[in-house]
């Protein structure tokens, strides 16, 4: 007889090695099941998409959490996808950072039947990263206001050059 773990969840078997699959345990493995749940992909989109938009308004976590009633610690699990944001605190979010609703899924994970992702988001991770930073927020505010559009493809180029990436 086999026993089978909650997907989504931690399993660690006894050689310490952890798995998150829908992996089938034999009768004598040993497992220890963490209770801890792994955050879903597009959670954890969404509160990234939240934080950038939070730090892009200036508001702080703690305005935030004043705003709609609730502990700066909730915005951080929001923030970081350890808990879902339900669809009336999201609209909620998005009037009091007015973004539409849409904004905070926008290049997101796909995801097939069943929840499971299809692959990367057309947007690359790192970026999403690097905007919720306090510099990149701040590179990307100071940019856009450079209005001779050929001095912004310098400024690219030069970078690139500073890193060695070319086009």
């Amino acid at each position: 007889m086999c026993r089978r773990h909650r997907p989504g969840y931690l399993i660690e078997d006894q050689l310490g090695r952890h798995r998150t699959d829908d992996t089938h345990f034999g009768p004598t493995d040993r497992v220890t099941i963490s209770m801890t749940k792994i955050p879903n992909p597009t959670d954890k989109y969404v509160g990234s998409r939240v934080r950038m938009r939070r730090m892009m308004l200036g508001l702080s976590q703690e305005k935030l959490a004043d705003a709609l009633g609730l502990t700066f610690q909730q915005i951080q699990k929001y923030e970081k996808g350890t808990n879902r944001i339900s669809a009336s605190r999201l609209q909620a979010i998005s009037q009091i950072l007015d973004a539409p609703v849409h904004f905070f899924f926008e290049g997101g994970p796909q995801l097939a039947k069943g929840g499971q992702a299809l692959g990367d988001s057309p947007s690359p991770a790192y970026v999403t990263d690097f905007l919720t930073t306090t510099d990149g927020l701040a590179l990307v505010k100071a940019f856009v206001r450079i209005k001779d559009a050929s001095l912004r493809r310098s400024i690219v180029r030069m970078v690139q050059a500073i890193t060695g990436e070319s086009e």
